[in-house]
């Protein structure tokens, strides 16, 4: 397995521009930069550097169609409004295909670091809210087929975002091969069925 770590010294990623109201009359997101992640497991942190306000301010992932601007003072959760990307609300609802439920307890503190874990193993998205572990959000990303990039969002003006770290997870390619024989067996009980040497059974077992 390989591992990468990438502290990011207060790399400044989303801020909406000021206006003479708290609500922008349009709806701003801001996709990372470079490739997509199709396959490993990432995690990235987004520290709040103002008290999350209005109605909407979300964190997650979607695919390069994913919405990154609404007009016309629509003021929605633009994060999971469709099948393209998935989000975090500050109010605690995750939302994907238009629907939302109540994942967490709301979040409006200053300097609030929500986490992001993103398998595309096991095709799960996990949250953090400054370290703690608030359990699966979402599942069967693995299957989305198409690259997902990080995305914060915000109907709120002068919105402030920073990027605190990141990092990335790597099968080795014996483990990827294991993780390859596991996706196609129904349950492990059937790998000694597998005409395959007892080590490698062993290790089927054991991964």
């Amino acid at each position: 397995m390989t591992e990468g770590a990438e502290p990011v010294s207060q790399s400044r990623v989303f801020t909406t521009p000021s206006t003479s109201s708290k609500e922008r009359s349009d709806w701003r997101g801001v996709k990372a930069r470079g490739v997509g992640f199709i396959h490993g497991e990432h995690y990235w942190e987004v520290k709040f550097l103002e008290p999350p306000y209005g109605t909407s301010v979300m964190v997650g992932a979607g695919t390069k169609q994913a919405l990154l601007h609404l007009g016309n003072y629509q003021f929605r959760n633009m994060l999971g409004m469709d099948l393209e990307s998935w989000g975090l609300s500050y109010k605690g609802t995750v939302w994907h295909g238009g629907q939302s439920r109540q994942y967490t307890e709301p979040f409006y503190e200053t300097s609030t670091i929500i986490g992001v874990d993103l398998n595309l193993y096991d095709g799960t998205m996990v949250f953090y809210k400054n370290g703690l572990n608030l359990g699966v959000a979402f599942t069967g990303l693995n299957k989305v087929g198409v690259p997902l990039y990080p995305i914060v969002s915000s109907t709120a003006a002068e919105t402030e975002l920073h990027l605190e770290m990141r990092s990335c997870r790597f099968l080795s390619l014996q483990e990827q091969c294991l993780y390859t024989v596991l996706q196609h067996l129904v349950d492990k009980v059937h790998i000694d069925t597998l005409p395959l040497p007892e080590i490698i059974r062993r290790q089927l077992k054991e991964f």
